[in-house]
């Protein structure tokens, strides 16, 4: 196992999910249509963050639900 930080994001609990947002989000972009979790280490959250603010791939729409 190794050390380093990861990032992890699911769309289960994401509001956004099965919406226009779905689509355009980063999430699906590296998925597909039928997006899940996205786990990323640090440094690759980093880098797809880069590309995102350059415009290269969507950004992340992903907003989590309200804890009830």
């Amino acid at each position: 196992m190794s050390d380093e930080l990861e990032v992890s994001i699911s769309c289960e609990s994401c509001v956004r999910r099965s919406t226009p947002d779905c689509a355009d989000c980063l999430v699906s972009f590296v998925l597909g249509e039928t997006p899940d979790e996205l786990t990323l280490t640090h440094d690759e959250a980093k880098v797809l963050a880069l590309f995102s603010n350059e415009g290269l791939v969507p950004s992340l729409r992903y907003r989590a639900r309200e804890a009830r």
